[in-house]
């Protein structure tokens, strides 16, 4: 009889382990390991971190399923985790404060995964890993202090990534880390890093420099697990070992130029010209006083790896383009600029056919664009040269295809460089005409703007967008429900004179001004939200009601 007691004691023993032992993720197992118990999970669709993992775990291994990224918090209450492996999965992001509460954490592996970058600061809060495992990523740039709290650190695979360019003083300065780390070691405790770089698209120039010197040492603390790294680029030194490539010292970009005053005529081609010597190869760009209105081609060529040429292209030169136009080439080590000073002279006889007309009035120049949508209509928006204009004002005419003799002439004040035209109607052509001081109409800049047809149905705005444009024209969308093309070009007496036949679509934000004459070749439109439908109708002509308001600074005129 003595024997049943002791036999429900066995039995309630067998029963509180189990109740003790804790329990596994549903399709995963678990398993006692000699380091202590594991969990493992693969080919699943989790998409997180399971959020109620025990915290008895050493080691978790997820593997294929589908994670996406390692939110903060992703490990709350298991800071006796030692192992955390997460290959083959789809981790693209992990948060700052992701490896939180892991502070025993020895070993992390994410090996093929989707990262571009790592938030190096995490590893404040891992001081003792070991292992780092990030193979085949994304991962294109190595911070100067990504081993900065990494001082236990042996082993780093960093191969089958994007690098191209690696300082080296990443890596010289991670011994002084450990000391800094451990202030009362000696150098014989320094522990040893074996790292792994082979397979990434290595850029051999100048900024290699540093790394190549690392690979030629055979005592340093570093230790390559394959020396033999290859060159990508540049095109000269593609296929070559980088421990075999000789590599001089950067330099940041000295620029010159054939000459820094240019003089041109009225209407004349002109090009302009700088050349960039620096390492690595710079990028060069152009800045000029009208280049936000004005949108000039640049043609660039690199004779050689440490030298650039970069070409400024101005058509039908106008006195508006007169200044100081500055070539600055910019690299990983710093910047240099040139100054071209261009001067154009007014044509000895008359103008030539093609250039553009200067109204009467004073010499000026008037740039007239549409830039953007209103409530009820459109913006313009101008640009003078001129003195006469800064003291007299403009003169605004503004025609519609329906009401052709309803015509508005508004003085504007001058400073004043927009105007709101209100109460479009659908389909209906516009035409409005900007000079300095008073003006014949239809003299000096002009645009032309085509309202969509809006048959007031919740498709119009879907089948206009299907259509295809037969005018050199940008659409914009009006929330009235009408919809306006606005292409702007010099306009003459006959109206827009554009290519019907001409399909390309302008591009946008482009905002230069055509180059040549009465001929309207290339139009451009400021555009917001993309480009807009196309139309092949034309505006309707009987629709009777008159000329558009027109509103200045939020008042009818």
């Amino acid at each position: 009889m003595a024997s049943v007691p002791h036999y429900f004691l066995l039995v309630l023993v067998a029963l509180d382990s189990q109740a003790a032992q804790p329990s596994c993720w549903p399709g995963c197992t678990c398993s006692e390991e000699d380091f202590g118990r594991a969990l493992r999970c693969a080919s699943l669709s989790l998409g997180k971190i399971p959020g109620n993992l025990s915290e008895e775990f050493k080691q978790v291994r997820i593997e294929r399923s589908s994670l996406f990224e390692l939110p903060q918090g992703s490990f709350f209450n298991m800071s006796t985790l030692e192992y955390l492996w997460l290959n083959f999965n789809s981790v693209a992001v992990i948060h700052l404060g992701a490896l939180q509460h892991l502070s025993g954490l020895r070993e992390l592996r994410l090996a093929g995964n989707q990262l571009r970058s790592v938030p190096w600061t995490a590893f404040r809060a891992t001081p003792l890993l070991r292992v780092l495992d990030l193979k085949h990523n994304r991962i294109d740039v190595l911070p100067e202090l990504a081993l900065q709290f990494l001082v236990s650190l042996t082993y780093l695979d960093l191969s089958s990534n994007r690098l191209t360019v690696v300082s080296s003083s990443v890596f010289l300065n991670w011994p002084a880390y450990q000391k800094h780390q451990r202030p009362g070691s000696g150098a014989k405790t320094l522990s040893s890093l074996v790292l792994a770089l082979h397979s990434n698209p290595w850029s051999c120039d100048c900024r290699l420099r540093g790394l190549v010197q690392l690979v030629k040492f055979t005592h340093f603390s570093v230790i390559l697990v394959d020396p033999y790294l290859m060159c990508r680029g540049p095109l000269s030194k593609a296929g070559q070992f980088v421990h075999e490539t000789e590599l001089s010292a950067c330099m940041k970009p000295h620029v010159s130029t054939p000459s820094t005053n240019v003089t041109v005529q009225v209407g004349h081609n002109v090009t302009l010209r700088c050349l960039a010597q620096a390492s690595p190869s710079p990028t060069i760009a152009w800045t000029y006083p009208l280049s936000t209105w004005r949108e000039f081609d640049v043609l660039t060529s690199s004779p050689t790896e440490e030298a650039a040429v970069s070409e400024l292209l101005i058509p039908a030169a106008h006195p508006a383009d007169r200044g100081n136009y500055t070539c600055a080439a910019s690299n990983s080590v710093g910047r240099g600029a040139a100054v071209i000073a261009l001067h154009v002279q007014p044509a000895p006889a008359l103008p030539a056919p093609r250039s553009l007309p200067v109204p009467a009035g004073g010499s000026a120049y008037v740039d007239l664009r549409v830039v953007r949508q209103t409530v009820h209509g459109v913006l313009l928006q101008w640009l003078t040269v001129a003195d006469t204009a800064e003291e007299t004002g403009f003169t605004l005419h503004v025609a519609s295809e329906a009401a052709p003799r309803a015509e508005q002439v508004v003085h504007v004040g001058p400073g004043i460089r927009t105007y709101a035209l209100d109460d479009l109607l659908p389909g209906t052509r516009y035409k409005a005409c900007l000079g300095p001081g008073v003006q014949p109409p239809h003299l000096g800049r002009c645009v032309v703007f085509v309202t969509g047809r809006d048959s007031g149905g919740p498709g119009s705005r879907e089948r206009l967008l299907h259509v295809s444009v037969v005018l050199c024209a940008v659409l914009l969308t009006v929330p009235v429900g009408a919809y306006v093309w606005a292409a702007r070009g010099l306009c003459g007496q006959g109206g827009l004179r554009c290519c019907p036949h001409n399909r390309r679509a302008p591009r946008c934000p482009q905002a230069a001004p055509p180059h040549k004459g009465d001929s309207y070749g290339d139009p451009s439109a400021v555009c917001e939200g993309g480009l807009g439908p196309r139309d092949t109708e034309e505006g309707e002509g009987n629709r009777g009601p008159p000329g558009p308001r027109l509103t200045l600074g939020g008042h009818s005129a």
